[in-house]
Order: structure tokens, then C-alpha cells, then sequence
């Protein structure tokens, strides 16, 4: 379940946070085409959470393997799987939500794209961290 959970919810997240700022690249390839390369970034931030939960998923199901397994070996598994997953899924309602608004904003005006990327910057660590908590919690 921990396996799963981190996979799920980490692609979940990765694919909202996708697909809403394709939305806004969308818009900003209507009001402004030779921006579109620089707006990618919301993108390729959302794809790397998908990334996150891959990585935990090889790693939680390479320790499932065990043949000594108990039950709070199997709790800690599904508490890391959780913990990753839910925590990219949050960054990425967050990257979609916060780079569809970026993405359009940077469509009308440069000065925005700094701060775009600090936002993006902020809502990816959200699923860094998660990771990161995940392979202490199994360890």
C-alpha cells in the first residue's frame, strides 16, 4: 500500500500540476509565442514530483521484499508512501494552481517572472520535503 500510495498520489499530483499550467501556457501562447519556453518551468517543476514518487517506490518496494517483515515495518512502509505522495500531491495542486496565475501574469508582463519562479521554487519544496521525511520513515 505504501507503494502504491506514493506512485499514485505523487502522479496525481504531478498531472494536476501539469495540466493547470498548460492551461496558462496556452493563454500565454495567444497573447505572447515567444515567451512559451520560458513559461515551461510550472511544467517540468509538476513532472519532477511524478519523479519523487517513483524514487520512493523503488525504495519502499525493495524493502517490502524482506522476508522478516512485521507489522510496524508495514506501517512504517505505508506511513512513507503516504507521506510522500500526499505531500506531492499538495505541491502539485499548488504548482498548478499558483503557475497557471504565474504563467498568465508573465504573459503581460516580465516583471513577473522572477517571482513566478520563487512561487514555483516554494511549492515544489513542498514535495521535496515529503520525499525527504519518507526515506527517514522508512529507515
Amino acid at each position: 500500500m505504501g507503494v502504491a500510495s506514493a506512485l499514485v498520489f505523487a502522479n496525481l499530483g504531478s498531472s494536476y500540476g501539469i495540466a493547470k499550467s498548460g492551461v496558462g501556457i496556452a493563454s500565454l501562447g495567444v497573447i505572447a509565442s515567444e515567451k512559451i519556453f520560458k513559461a515551461l518551468i510550472p511544467i517540468i517543476m509538476a513532472g519532477i514530483l511524478g519523479i519523487y514518487g517513483v524514487i520512493v517506490s523503488v525504495l519502499l518496494s525493495s524493502k517490502a521484499k524482506a522476508e522478516n517483515q512485521t507489522a510496524q515495518d508495514g506501517y512504517k512502509n505505508l506511513g512513507a508512501g503516504l507521506c510522500c505522495g500526499l505531500s506531492a500531491l499538495a505541491s502539485g495542486l499548488a504548482i498548478g494552481v499558483a503557475g497557471d496565475a504565474g504563467v498568465r501574469a508573465y504573459a503581460q508582463t516580465d516583471a513577473i517572472f522572477v517571482g513566478m519562479v520563487l512561487i514555483m521554487i516554494f511549492a515544489e519544496a513542498i514535495g521535496l520535503y515529503g520525499m525527504i521525511v519518507a526515506i527517514i520513515i522508512m529507515n
